[in-house]
């Protein structure tokens, strides 16, 4: 009898270790939700999105796992190369941070960036110009920092918005999907974009180049990490999934603390969507 207790205390404290195990085993190995903190990727994905990664995709690495560290070992399990146009999760070598970028150049391209366009082995990557965004502005995404700032004006219902120039750009193999691009110019307050200019460089065996769709606001394989980019091709280890779609996505207004006020911080419009590149015909 005086043992009763402590058995239950152990069959609770197993369920629980249990219980924790699958969690870890299922983010580790399945999906894994993520939230977006800045505008790297926008149009794509914007600061206050929460997505799914699946996991699987390239294959297992020490990147897959939920507490993964900053120190990447070279290996991995059934893996594979991502497509170009992916979405995918990296962990910056130096801090272990996790970033979300997309798949620009594979295993062997030659890559290099010329007044903002995309030369893939040699040819431009096809663009062509699509307007301009228009992003509504929120307390997540302010559209108040750095050159976009300039880029936040009302629209035609009077709300702000943020509307800078947006491109449809068309990778090898017909993976398509918006950019942000200010251009190479001086803006009024001076700025010029230094990732507008880059490289050549060639991709080594076992890497891929990723860079952000907010070309001017991202920090990519174009920066070194002094600039907390990505320091070029990053190793495949070092991708820990692919990311799907787009769960909810909050504007930040709002308070979990009060549910009317956190369900109407909610971004209706963008729960659900799909991160998967368009194919052109």
């Amino acid at each position: 009898m005086a043992d009763e207790p402590r058995q239950g205390w152990l069959r609770t404290l197993g369920g629980w270790a249990a219980t924790l195990g699958i969690f870890f085993l299922f983010q580790s190995a399945v999906a894994r939700p993520y939230y977006i903190p800045s505008g790297s990727m926008m149009p794509s994905l914007r600061t206050g999105d929460r997505l799914v990664a699946s996991k699987f995709p390239y294959g297992f690495s020490q990147a897959s796992l939920m507490l993964h560290g900053r120190d990447i070992a070279a290996t991995r399990l059934f893996g594979g190369t991502p497509a170009r146009g992916d979405i995918v999760i990296v962990v910056r070598r130096g801090d272990g941070e996790d970033l979300i970028k997309r798949v620009i150049g594979l295993p062997g391209d030659t890559i290099a960036v010329r007044h903002g366009v995309v030369i893939l082995n040699g040819k431009a990557v096809p663009r062509v110009a699509a307007g301009h965004a228009m992003i509504p502005v929120d307390a997540a995404l302010p559209c108040d920092e750095g050159p976009i700032a300039a880029y936040r004006k009302p629209g035609p219902d009077g709300r702000l918005y943020c509307q800078p120039p947006l491109y449809r750009e068309t990778l090898p193999g017909g993976a398509s999907y918006d950019v942000i691009d200010l251009g190479d110019t001086a803006l009024p307050n001076g700025y010029r974009s230094p990732g507008d200019t880059y490289g050549p460089v060639t991709v080594p065996a076992g890497h891929v180049f990723l860079m952000g769709d907010n070309r001017d606001q991202s920090a990519d394989s174009r920066f070194g990490s002094d600039e907390l980019g990505l320091g070029g091709p990053v190793p495949l280890e070092t991708i820990a999934g692919r990311a799907e779609f787009v769960t909810l996505s909050y504007d930040g207004e709002g308070s979990w603390l009060n549910p009317l006020a956190y369900l109407a911080s909610i971004r209706w419009d963008r729960t659900a969507g799909s991160l998967r590149p368009t194919h052109a015909d």
